[in-house]
């Protein structure tokens, strides 16, 4: 009997401490989940998720240890099947709010553009003035990456072209832009390597003639945008839409003696001051089906070249009438000199996928350059230090793509234009006559 009850009351004993173990487990247990509620509930969530085969794995692995304990053990591969659930858990988490974020910010920006468009232009009905950008509107254009698309485009136009392919990406090009070929000094598609080349072809001598009894000639083909007198501050860009004449031509380092005020610019920069001579200008816009050479409108000297870096806006009809400011804005090399008027200036203004100006008489001057993501608004000036005369009709440069050319010049007080607005003119037609 003795023998028989030792090791039962052993047995009892040790049940005893099991249960005296089990009971301060609960305890501890029951003052975690107080303590951390939100790991007990996700506990609770997850343990809910768990597959019914882990739990059976989990209960074979419970193994009694040589004291008689037993220990529960996860397996790796619960583990790794755990942390793979959270991350993706996280991962849907984020997944949601980004794509809540993406499918309803940009509808809110536009709501919120369309309102600030009517706001501004019941204002500007209200006011009795053209419908042009306003201060927000211009910053948002002025933001867009069209530099980048630009020295893209200039790349893209630079790519050697297959000759098979050739007649049929220029015929497609021709139909849609009007391009004459027949005026082209090689009439033949396969001549042309790039797009590039195509884009500022030569034309055949004769083509052009040059008015010879005519004081000023158009220095390219294109659309006529604006001209009329600048002896103002502010001048016209198209009818109702000026830019400053200063911020375009920049300061009057040239002229020596004192300090130019915005408001006698256009009289300051003038080489006669008795009154006898008017300053004046002429916009000519382009297209991408024009000839894309540009030449000299008459006789002068080039004595200071400004080239501005700025940004790459489109300098299209309709965005001169909206943009006000848009020749300021956009890089251009400008040309400082005189005939035999007084002074002269000749300006090229950069455009959208305008990759590159090109300028004979100045092969150093390279545009469209990287300046990094942010748009400088400077100058680099440079003296010519050897004087360019320039006779009527010579070639001064080439555009990589359509883009503007403005001159501003001093003539006499009885000069007048013999063009239209939104006229088409060609290289060595005359624009105006002194009567």
């Amino acid at each position: 009997m003795v023998s028989y009850f030792i090791p039962r009351g052993r047995f009892l004993m040790k049940a005893g401490n099991w249960r005296q173990v089990h009971q301060k487990h609960q305890q501890q247990a029951q003052q975690q989940s107080v303590r951390w509620p939100l790991i007990k509930s996700f506990r609770q969530s997850f343990s809910q998720k768990v597959a019914p085969n882990d739990t059976k794995v989990e209960a074979l692995i419970k193994t009694p240890n040589q004291f008689g304990k037993q220990q529960t053990r996860t397996p790796p591969s619960v583990n790794s099947k755990r942390q793979q659930d959270l991350q993706k858990q996280r991962l849907n988490i984020w997944l949601r709010w980004t794509g809540l974020l993406l499918k309803w910010a940009p509808v809110g920006i536009c709501v919120f553009g369309a309102i600030e468009w009517q706001l501004h232009k019941q204002s500007v009905v209200r006011d009795q003035l053209p419908h042009t950008a306003s201060e927000f509107q211009s910053k948002v254009y002025c933001s867009l990456p069209l530099r980048l698309l630009s020295r893209a485009w200039g790349w893209l136009a630079a790519c050697y072209i297959p000759e098979n392919l050739r007649p049929f990406i220029y015929g497609m090009y021709s139909n849609a832009f009007g391009v004459n070929i027949e005026e082209a000094l090689y009439p033949d598609f396969k001549h042309y390597n790039s797009l590039s080349e195509f884009f500022t072809r030569p034309l055949k001598d004769g083509v052009r003639p040059i008015d010879a009894a005519a004081p000023l000639v158009s220095p390219a083909d294109g659309k006529v945008l604006h001209f009329g007198a600048a002896s103002k501050s502010l001048i016209e860009q198209v009818k109702g839409v000026n830019y400053s004449l200063i911020d375009f031509l920049g300061p009057a380092s040239w002229v020596e003696g004192k300090t130019i005020k915005e408001e006698d610019y256009a009289e300051s920069i003038k080489h006669k001051k008795d009154g006898t001579t008017n300053l004046y200008q002429c916009v000519i816009y382009l297209a991408p089906g024009d000839y894309h050479r540009f030449h000299s409108p008459t006789e002068w000297q080039a004595e200071l070249r400004r080239h501005f870096t700025g940004e790459l806006l489109s300098v299209s009809p309709k965005i001169a009438t909206w943009l006000p400011g848009l020749f300021c804005l956009n890089e251009r090399a400008l040309y400082l000199g005189q005939w035999k008027y007084g002074f002269f200036s000749y300006t090229a203004v950069g455009a959208t996928n305008v990759g590159s100006m090109q300028f004979v008489m100045d092969e150093q001057l390279k545009t469209n350059r990287w300046v990094g993501w942010k748009t400088r608004r400077g100058y680099e000036e440079l003296a010519l230090d050897e004087k360019k005369i320039l006779k009527k009709g010579d070639l001064v440069g080439l555009f990589n793509m359509g883009s503007t050319i403005v001159l501003l010049f001093e003539a006499p007080s009885n000069f007048q234009f013999n063009i239209e607005a939104g006229q088409k003119i060609k290289v060595g037609e005359p624009l105006g006559h002194i009567i």
